[in-house]
């Protein structure tokens, strides 16, 4: 990270000088006026504000705690040591970032002077513009949308991860987007908002090309990767992608990833891989001038009948209709 930076993010704040003082732990009243300890955005935003950032405290046990907002903890320079869903041990290295829904629930070792981690306080739509430049037709996605809101269709799904942690401290264009984040909020940039969100996008869009990365040190994480890994294998393989290759590809038993997609997304394998096909083949229909039946090949489709049967049940139309409707391109 930028010295300069690192070197503002590092300065002892008001709370931080209480607290060498003597003046005892993390004050709750700062954070929230409820009984139980839910870190409020109202306290941390001024009015109209959906993003801002703060350097975590340190030299203190931080207690466990909720949001109710998106947490976005991003590691500058040293570590931490976080508690989630109380049993849960993540450690933040430099340039590690971690993910937190309002549904998890989070503590936080004390941590040292050079230690410097920067919060990003975020309120759910903020993340409008950045979904929108992500595949809106990608199950990977749909997946890591669910695990960031803490929801799927307005239930929270059994398996599903609460947080997502990130070993990205090798990848250049994360880093310079994350520290462009940092500088644009510091410095309060004009039309900071329309630069955030758009660099918030493209920091999404560099994430899904790194699930990878995501930390497998505990069982959540374990089962979490090994989705976002067959998500990923159905979108760059969908023409010809079958389960007994996936299951060779990962060396994990069919059965058990088949299982595991079911309880994490809702969807089999089958259903993921037709949801790609059938997505891909509208967007085909609406930005080429391929015929129906060279899309239909296109997709991994031979069964003509087969693909317009089910065509129908997803889009409600056919194909034809489809591209007539939402198409851009003349008719074929």
């Amino acid at each position: 990270m930028d010295q300069e930076l690192l070197k503002r993010l590092g300065r002892i704040s008001p709370e931080e000088q209480r607290i060498l003082s003597g003046g005892g732990g993390v004050k709750k009243s700062l954070y929230t006026s409820e009984q139980e300890f839910i870190v409020d955005s109202r306290r941390m935003l001024e009015a109209g504000k959906l993003i801002d950032i703060r350097p975590h405290t340190r030299f203190v046990h931080f207690p466990r705690h909720r949001h109710n907002y998106i947490e976005i903890i991003y590691m500058c320079s040293g570590s931490t040591t976080h508690i989630i869903n109380e049993n849960v041990r993540v450690v933040l290295r430099t340039g590690d970032l971690l993910f937190l829904n309002q549904h998890a629930t989070q503590e936080i070792l004390p941590a040292g002077k050079g230690d410097i981690a920067v919060n990003f306080i975020v309120l759910p739509e903020f993340f409008d513009r950045a979904f929108l430049m992500m595949d809106e037709r990608s199950v990977l996605r749909d997946f890591l949308v669910d695990s960031l809101k803490g929801s799927s269709e307005g239930e929270r799904r059994q398996g599903l991860a609460d947080y997502l942690h990130f070993h990205v401290s090798g990848i250049l264009p994360v880093q310079n987007l994350v520290e462009n984040l940092v500088w644009s909020l510091l410095n309060r940039e004009p039309n900071r908002r329309n630069i955030n969100q758009t660099t918030m996008g493209l920091l999404f869009l560099h994430l899904m090309n790194h699930t990878d990365k995501i930390n497998r040190n505990d069982p959540d994480s374990a089962e979490q990767h090994l989705v976002l890994a067959a998500m990923k294998y159905i979108e760059e393989n969908y023409q010809t992608a079958t389960l007994e290759e996936l299951s060779a590809r990962l060396r994990e038993p069919s059965y058990h990833i088949s299982r595991l997609l079911k309880r994490l997304t809702g969807r089999t394998f089958k259903n993921l891989l037709q949801q790609k096909r059938l997505n891909q083949s509208a967007f085909l229909l609406t930005s080429t001038s391929l015929s129906v039946e060279e899309i239909i090949s296109a997709v991994g489709y031979d069964n003509t009948s087969y693909f317009h049967r089910i065509f129908r049940e997803q889009f409600q139309m056919t194909p034809r209709t489809y591209r007539q409707e939402n198409g851009i391109l003349p008719v074929r």
